[in-house]
């Protein structure tokens, strides 16, 4: 299956696994959805890997009444196996599409509480995880309270913004984390997010994502852009102003900001990374800015060529109306492709200097004077690798088992 990360070379921990977490995410990649949370995924490989920590995944996965349309192919997904050397279980739960938000941590655990009991009686557990903060932490309570053991949530961004939004959901969310062992958070914004909902701010830690270095990286030959323009079946000239945005297709990411703004940047050309609900009314506002021609849907793309884009691009361009910390914003950085983003989740925590990029306000022209001043002041990729070089999949695998151990007492 598909990876974002690739965790490669030898184990830094050889000793026997001797402590064992059950993970509950509702983000994982599956057959249907290959790169769906693979951030989680790469987080909790890289733990195996680092940490004397195993872990076996609870993946839920939600079906409607009848899986027809997307969720006939998420159905034939729904299988348990071994999956880069982790125990993978996908049991489902019932589905209400669109309405049913308040009801699918109850359901969730109460599909998979047997599951989780007899895993429990085979190999005990020391603790439970939720990788999301919902719907995934009020299951794992309950999981928890069941198997009479600690549980630790991580936040991300939008489940704390989006479901801390609703009066069911920020309930929810408090209740999970006055009685979790632990919380973690991706960045110092989004736990001050979380401490304004009513979560004691000095029970979390931050846990920031990781990176595959070998991936992302600057990749500087002169014939990147012909070989991209080849892989993409698109013309790209080495003067154009290649701008790219990488995130699903939706309002919160901004695409329709970069768009508007292409219209007074005659010489740049945009690359759309993601999908979206968003697509045809995205294709419609480029048509009537008049823009199509210069602005690519590239859907979503193999993470082998990410890279590529990335490194091509001149300038990396998402002005979110919310995260926690982008992955997308760390990614484009390693590639030596400083970024433009609104100041949004840790945005302050990764452009803290001018050669990482700049943080513009959610307006049109904000974010058309942000590219105009990337690219007056370019820097060479090396020094924009270095603002990210802290960043990695070891480093973040190391930083969990850790923060598992603590809670724990071992």
């Amino acid at each position: 299956m598909d990876r974002r990360c690739r965790n490669a070379g030898p184990s830094a921990v050889t000793a026997e696994k001797n402590r064992r977490v059950l993970v509950l995410s509702t983000l994982w990649p599956n057959q249907a959805s290959p790169r769906f949370g693979t951030f989680v995924a790469c987080s909790i490989e890289a733990l195996t890997k680092e940490t004397h920590w195993e872990p076996v995944v609870v993946n839920p996965i939600g079906l409607p009444p009848i899986a027809f349309g997307r969720y006939a192919a998420t159905k034939e997904a729904a299988v348990s196996g071994t999956e880069s050397g982790i125990e993978v279980h996908r049991p489902t739960f019932r589905l209400i599409p669109k309405v049913g938000g308040r009801f699918n941590p109850k359901l969730i655990a109460h599909a998979v509480m047997p599951l989780a009991r007899r895993l429990h009686e085979e190999r005990p557990f020391d603790m439970v995880d939720a990788q999301f903060f919902y719907p995934d932490a009020p299951a794992a309570m309950r999981i928890a309270q069941e198997l009479r053991l600690p549980f630790s949530i991580k936040a991300r961004g939008a489940d704390i913004h989006y479901w801390g939004a609703r009066n069911y959901g920020a309930e929810a969310l408090r209740e999970a984390a006055d009685k979790a062992a632990g919380i973690l958070s991706v960045s110092e914004a989004l736990a001050d997010d979380m401490a304004a909902l009513g979560i004691a701010r000095g029970k979390i830690s931050i846990h920031r994502t990781g990176l595959d270095r070998d991936r992302f990286r600057p990749l500087g030959h002169t014939q990147l852009r012909n070989r991209l323009g080849r892989e993409l079946g698109v013309s790209l000239s080495a003067d154009d102003q290649l701008l790219a945005t990488v995130g699903a297709l939706i309002e919160r990411k901004g695409q329709a900001l970069v768009i508007k703004a292409l219209a007074d940047l005659p010489d740049a050309r945009l690359l759309l990374v993601g999908k979206g609900e968003d697509e045809n009314s995205l294709r419609a506002l480029a048509n009537s800015e008049g823009v199509l021609d210069r602005v690519h849907f590239l859907g979503s793309v193999d993470h082998d060529l990410l890279p590529l884009i990335l490194s091509a691009a001149d300038a990396m361009v998402l002005p979110s109306l919310s995260e926690g910390l982008a992955n997308a914003w760390i990614e484009a950085l390693a590639c030596g492709t400083p970024v433009v983003i609104t100041d949004a989740g840790g945005a302050r925590e990764v452009v803290d200097n001018p050669t990482s990029g700049v943080i513009v306000a959610r307006r049109t022209d904000a974010v058309r004077e942000g590219i105009r001043l990337v690219l007056k002041n370019r820097r060479p990729p090396e020094e924009v690798a270095a603002c990210v070089k802290d960043y990695s999949w070891k480093t973040n695998g190391e930083a969990l088992g850790a923060h598992y151990d603590r809670l724990i007492g071992s």
